[in-house]
């Protein structure tokens, strides 16, 4: 994105030890050099933690490596350490410029040349430990390492009706082991925030029996390293196996596998480019008054935070945690955090009632099975059930409705559905008169193209198979060179997928119905690709989604390909098919679904009450019939009434889709000469302060 701009790039070796050291740890960073690096983690540019920058001698001989070579914007990935210390490198800036110009190491035309530095930030933390940010860099990823742990281990702790303790990372932060139990159905979870009660011992012991008592053959025990009890006494998982649980116990420390691996979609995508392109932004538009800022994640939206307040806030997290206001830690770890932790409590620690409500709620599974829908089922049953309602399992869809397949389902039928793939419903696509019973409808489709929602259960899971898919394919011509593949993805009209999955395999193009594309579209498509072929980078990317055009099919793509390239590149084609739709759900679809799940039932609950009148149910108002959908930053119920204007329902996608305005971004990663991206919309400075209320002596 800066090369874009027509800015010069550096790249700094080693962290803050490569800004001091200065020579070879500053390098121009060219376009070659950031190619066929998306699927690589960790980081390529090296990262060291560096004492000398501590020291005022260390910041004045990174300032001078700085100004000599015409540096005059940083930005900084790192955690709030990293970032606080660049704050004060550009604080002092002034200052380090006047000593510098004293000491004759610069001349007072290169001091004034770089007379302001300007900061950016980023954080890259897999703890997402950082205030004002839904997720951190690493995050998602790191999720994606422990779930494939949890699921293995499931298995094995079934089998021999085992408990399992599993300890995850966050030393400071329990988000990783929250969301891990949201994701897997743990029976316990232990984090930092909030320490379990006194006496939490027994009460651990008998929520273990419960649930063996309602037919469970597994316990799972979620642990954060950083847990605590009340007493600020480390609760660990030998002193957990010493406990009487009274089962077969084990445990497992996961330890810096949780650090490594290939970046997930969501990391690669929402994160990285969203929120890199951002930064770039930022500091175009920096001027000498504006404070140092940080780009978080906002829902689907990249914002730019003020520096210092959420390092601010982050530090009150642990100022909280340490005068045991542990409602206040929670809070200021910001909305999605805090809803997880509702979400967690109300599965995992209400007792269902005894007395019944007199409440019937159905769930029905409708068109194609999506990895999540178990997820929301699950929730849905247990939210229900606590509620005191009679909760019945539609199987096949409206067909099975209308045949009357219909059976009560009770807690223990849905355990373990959270990591189960596809619809243990069964689902079918039918078409009936609608039912004048109040109705909510959970977005749940691989496609993502349900108007009123940002995000549908099951894409996710379907983006991050298409992305380990094309690198693999990828890979596959490493010794092969000038090599362009041809892959086709799901989605019917809608172009989600494969927008999203070229952003996060790197891809050179990606045809959907939304963007029509004509023959000179191809034609410069082809001679990108020649191009691309004279530079180090000798393999291409192109994909193209389902319905893109009823002429251009994938078929018409490869041969076009291979005729123009002949002498230059040679094809291949891919059709992924229904191998998108399978898989066990991702932890964003498995922590997304339950949460849909839960305020499905919530809402149906109290719209069940306002319309319950002489001893019935009627319901026939816009708002009885809702889609539950992730507009921005929030989860909002939208009269379906509502929504029929921005549908086409000819093809079966939303008229307006927030993913389009990322189109711009692949072309500019892929090096594209001409191409159109709007940047008069200026991202306004938000605070964090404002929105979490800053703790001081107790009160919020």
């Amino acid at each position: 994105m800066g090369i874009y701009t027509g800015a010069k790039v550096y790249f700094v070796h080693e962290g803050y030890q490569g800004l001091v050291d200065g020579g070879d740890n500053i390098k121009l960073a060219t376009w070659e050099s950031v190619s066929m690096m998306l699927h690589l983690g960790g980081t390529v540019i090296g990262s060291a933690r560096c004492m000398d920058f501590k020291e005022k001698w260390g910041r004045l001989k990174a300032a001078c490596n700085l100004v000599k070579l015409g540096i005059t914007n940083l930005c900084v990935i790192g955690g709030d350490g990293s970032l606080t210390g660049a704050n004060q490198f550009r604080t002092e800036w002034s200052e380090l410029l006047a000593d510098l110009t004293k000491g004759g190491k610069i001349s007072a035309e290169e001091a004034n040349r770089s007379s302001h530095l300007n900061i950016v930030g980023m954080v890259g933390s897999i703890d997402n430990d950082f205030c004002g940010t839904d997720m951190t860099i690493g995050t998602d990823s790191a999720l994606h390492r422990i779930i494939e742990v949890v699921d293995a281990i499931t298995t094995t702790a079934q089998s021999h009706q085992r408990t399992f303790i599993l300890e995850v990372m966050g030393r400071h932060c329990g988000y990783l082991a929250l969301v891990t139990a949201l994701a897997c159905g743990a029976d316990w979870v232990f984090i930092p925030e909030m320490p379990p009660e006194e006496n939490w011992e027994e009460h651990l012991c008998k929520r273990l029996i419960a649930q063996r008592g309602r037919g469970s053959r597994l316990n799972v025990i979620i642990l954060a390293e950083g847990a605590q009890d009340r007493n600020q006494k480390p609760i660990t998982c030998d002193q957990l196996v010493s406990k009487k649980l009274g089962f077969d116990t084990r445990s497992t420390i996961l330890g810096h596998v949780q650090r490594g691996g290939t970046p997930s979609a969501f990391d690669r995508i929402l994160v990285i480019h969203l929120m890199g392109v951002e930064a770039v932004m930022a500091l175009l538009e920096a001027t000498p008054e504006t404070p140092a800022c940080v780009v978080s994640l906002s829902g689907n939206m990249a914002v730019r935070l003020p520096l210092m307040e959420c390092v601010q806030v982050t530090k009150d997290v642990t100022v909280a945690m340490t005068e045991g206001r542990f409602e206040d830690a929670v809070k200021l770890r910001g909305k999605s955090f805090q809803n997880n932790w509702d979400t967690y409590k109300m599965l995992a620690h209400v007792t269902p009632p005894e007395m019944k409500s007199n409440i019937n709620i159905a769930i029905i599974n409708v068109g194609a099975p999506c990895a999540g829908m178990n997820a929301a089922v699950r929730a849905a049953v247990r939210v229900g059930i606590i509620q005191g309602h009679q909760m019945l399992a539609v199987h096949d869809g409206f067909d099975g409705l209308a045949n009357g397949q219909i059976e009560p389902i009770i807690w223990a039928q849905v355990g373990g559905w959270t990591g189960k793939g596809g619809s243990n419903l069964g689902t079918k696509r039918e078409m009936y008169e609608e039912l004048c019973i109040p109705m909510v409808v959970i977005p749940a489709t691989v496609s993502n193209n349900v108007p009123g929602s940002d995000f549908s259960i099951g894409a996710d899971t379907a983006l991050n198979t298409i992305t380990m898919t094309c690198d693999r394919i990828k890979q596959s011509a490493a010794g092969t060179k000038r090599r362009v593949f041809i892959i086709e993805t799901m989605g019917g009209y809608c172009g989600y997928l494969a927008t999203m999955a070229g952003l996060s395999s790197g891809a050179d193009d990606a045809y959907i119905y939304e963007e029509p594309f004509h023959i000179r579209d191809l034609e410069l498509n082809v001679e990108h690709l020649i191009e691309k072929m004279k530079t180090s980078v000798k393999r291409g990317l192109i994909l193209r989604n389902s319905n893109a055009n009823e002429n251009y099919t994938t078929q018409f793509l490869y041969n076009l390909y291979s005729e123009e390239g002949k002498g230059t590149f040679d094809c291949r084609m891919n059709v992924l098919g229904h191998m998108q739709q399978g898989g066990t759900p991702s932890p964003f679809d498995r922590n997304f679904g339950t949460k849909m799940g839960s305020k499905s039932v919530l809402w149906l609950t109290n719209k069940l009450k306002e319309c319950y009148r002489h001893g019935r149910i009627f319901a026939n108002m816009p708002d009885s019939a809702c889609v539950l959908g992730m507009k921005k930053r929030s989860l909002v119920f939208q009269p379906l009434a509502s929504l029929k204007d921005d549908t086409d329902f000819e093809h079966r996608i939303p008229k307006t889709e927030w993913w389009l305005r990322l189109r711009p971004i692949l072309k500019i990663l892929a090096k594209y000469d001409t191409v159109e991206m709007d940047t008069s919309e200026v991202t306004a400075m938000e605070h964090v302060i404002k929105k979490t209320g800053l703790v001081k002596g107790g009160k919020m």
